[in-house]
């Protein structure tokens, strides 16, 4: 009679996957894929009164708990781990039409958390839209010379949810004007100066910054008194070399 390590007990039906080849004691059936053990006797399912259920994998906890909630029957697979020298749970022996029911209510569920998805993102999109209306308005009342091209592109690119710049920042969401203010002087800097070009070129980017600083800040103090600058004007030919 083959007899076998066996596992720590534990509340409700047990199932080995053998590490070794195993044949059942009592019809000689195997090698097994999965047994019990009864008493340290391996025995195959059919003979354990288990050969009508049905193998679920551990991964899905809710296919899992709701497999077994609606099983009159049930058991957990477990196999030994040599190197941790430890029985570890592998998934669970359910019936057929208990499986059949949990998969459908899953795909239920997985349907309505896809539709609100769907609904958060709308919502999302439309919290957006808002806050970068009125980003882009906070930009032209600070700076009424700011084309309106500009200060929604300026507005746009500094709101966008997750990127981590000013527009998102405590004092972006509070439309503060410290942080409207270095968007703008940020989108002016990247847009209207050869900054990226000098960066580009290998010039430090603290040098780079004092060169166009005049730039910038001529333009800044056009759309505040509520003018246009050109945006190349205060860097000389020397500068963008």
């Amino acid at each position: 009679m083959t007899t076998t390590t066996t596992p720590p007990p534990r509340t409700g039906l047990l199932v080995v996957q053998p590490v070794k080849r195993r044949h059942c004691a009592e019809c000689r059936g195997g090698p097994l894929s999965l047994l019990v053990l009864e008493e340290g006797t391996p025995r195959c399912l059919d003979c354990a009164d288990l050969g009508h259920l049905v193998f679920l994998p551990r991964g899905d906890t809710a296919l899992t708990r709701r497999s077994r909630e609606g099983s009159a029957l049930s058991a957990v697979v477990v196999r030994f781990n040599r190197r941790r020298g430890r029985y570890e749970r592998q998934g669970v022996l359910v019936e057929e039409a208990a499986l059949a029911r949990a998969e459908e209510r899953c795909l239920a569920d997985a349907e309505a958390r896809r539709r609100r998805r769907a609904r958060d993102a709308r919502r999302r999109a439309a919290e957006d839209l808002r806050f970068t209306d009125a980003f882009a308005k906070e930009i032209r009342r600070l700076f009424p010379g700011c084309p309106d091209d500009r200060a929604c592109a300026i507005a746009g690119h500094a709101s966008v949810r997750g990127s981590g710049r000013v527009g998102r920042s405590a004092g972006g969401r509070a439309l503060s004007e410290g942080a409207v203010t270095s968007a703008v002087r940020a989108a002016v800097r990247h847009t209207d100066t050869p900054y990226d070009q000098l960066l580009m070129s290998g010039v430090p980017r603290h040098e780079a910054r004092r060169r166009i600083a005049p730039t910038v800040e001529a333009t800044l103090a056009g759309w505040r008194a509520g003018g246009g600058v050109s945006g190349g004007a205060g860097v000389s030919g020397a500068e963008r070399a």
